[in-house]
């Protein structure tokens, strides 16, 4: 009678009800597990992306300051090549009128 009792116990609605939500806690135990295991790989990724980004960031800032000052010695260094031209075609000229 024990056996049939059980069995009747397993086949009422409240038990089934109660079987239900224990397997809806496990699933949702498991779920948690992997939603967890995903966040980490996220939050690693957000927090190596932000250094490399950063950092990225900063070498192009120093580089553009790098460059800024090339051009402007180039730009320096052409208008003084240019007055040199302007004053060798001048002689060059002075030259060929002797």
């Amino acid at each position: 009678t024990f056996d049939s009792s059980d069995a009747l116990a397993k086949n009422r609605p409240v038990s089934k009800v109660i079987t239900l939500l224990k397997d809806m806690l496990k699933q949702l135990a498991k779920e948690a597990e992997e939603d967890e295991a995903i966040y980490d790989k996220m939050a690693c990724w957000c927090e190596t992306n932000d250094r490399e980004k950063t950092k990225a960031i900063a070498d192009a800032e120093a580089k553009m300051e790098m460059l800024t000052t090339k051009i402007e010695e180039l730009t320096a260094m052409s208008a003084r090549l240019n007055s040199e031209i302007k004053n060798h075609e001048k002689e060059v000229a002075e030259n060929q009128a002797a």
